[in-house]
């Protein structure tokens, strides 16, 4: 199979699309902007383009010979001209397929920035004239991670979310399905909503997280009434208990990873 171009492949979600297409096989190219860093996440044999979204002349060349795309925007102010300038390149090179990471909700003209940009960019990759797909990710749990200085210093995380369920997914999980619409051309023309595998409140990520075992005291979760325990041993059977069948699965899974990353210090899943 020709071989893939993978956008911020040095990323959470972009480097295990990175991982995953070589487990199947499949050759790479990782188009990053800092080679030295990528080198690092992703290994010496993994061949590097070095460009930026904001020189397109780099892009161009990154996409000599290319077949499929994965294309991953950052949130920029310039989000938009940078993912339609990438489609842009990708019909003039002749690329047969682009898989583009979205956010669900998408929608041109949204009032919310986030949601306008990504539905622009939906919008005109669909009049590109390649074959797409867009993956429409939920709200990745990794995000919590943003929030791991806080909960180190106060054992607390503050988000405008209320009492709201959302069914957040690993950012694992999203590569996975990236790598699997890849590889084929049986879902193009098709949007997918990626999601985790129940709907949970910022609380029961709280509530759940103490009850994970760790590094006692380093790690304080709270509740969004103020409430909240320590770590202590054994505190996974109840987060087992609740996810069912004895065993971790779903979000206590996720939670699990997550809190040992921020007990341990990281800034990553």
């Amino acid at each position: 199979m020709a071989t893939v171009l993978v956008t911020g492949a040095a990323g959470n979600v972009g480097s295990r699309v990175v991982t995953e297409l070589g487990e199947r096989g499949i050759p790479v190219r990782a188009f990053v902007r800092d080679p030295d860093r990528a080198a690092a996440v992703l290994g010496g044999e993994t061949e590097l383009a070095h460009g930026d979204f904001a020189e397109p002349a780099s892009v161009r060349r990154a996409l000599d010979g290319i077949e499929r795309m994965f294309l991953l925007c950052a949130n920029d102010p310039r989000q938009v001209e940078y993912g339609t300038n990438a489609i842009d390149a990708a019909a003039a090179a002749g690329v047969r397929q682009v898989v583009m990471l979205s956010t669900i909700g998408a929608e041109a003209g949204s009032p919310t920035v986030f949601l306008d940009q990504h539905g622009r960019i939906e919008q005109h990759l669909r009049g590109s004239g390649t074959p797409a797909v867009v993956l429409r990710s939920s709200h990745m749990m990794s995000n919590i991670l943003g929030s791991a200085a806080t909960i180190r210093q106060v054992g607390r995380f503050f988000l405008p979310a209320g009492d709201a369920r959302i069914a957040m997914v690993d950012p694992r999980d999203v590569a996975t399905a990236a790598a699997a619409v890849l590889v084929t051309a049986e879902h193009d023309g098709s949007t997918h909503v990626l999601t985790g595998p129940e709907a949970i409140t910022y609380t029961e990520v709280a509530r759940a997280s103490v009850e994970c075992p760790g590094p006692p005291d380093r790690v304080r979760g709270r509740t969004g009434r103020g409430g909240g325990r320590r770590n202590g041993p054994g505190r996974s059977a109840a987060v087992a208990r609740r996810a069912g069948g004895g065993r971790l699965r779903g979000a206590a899974r996720r939670i699990e990873r997550l809190h040992h990353q921020l007990g341990a210090g990281t800034d990553g899943p």
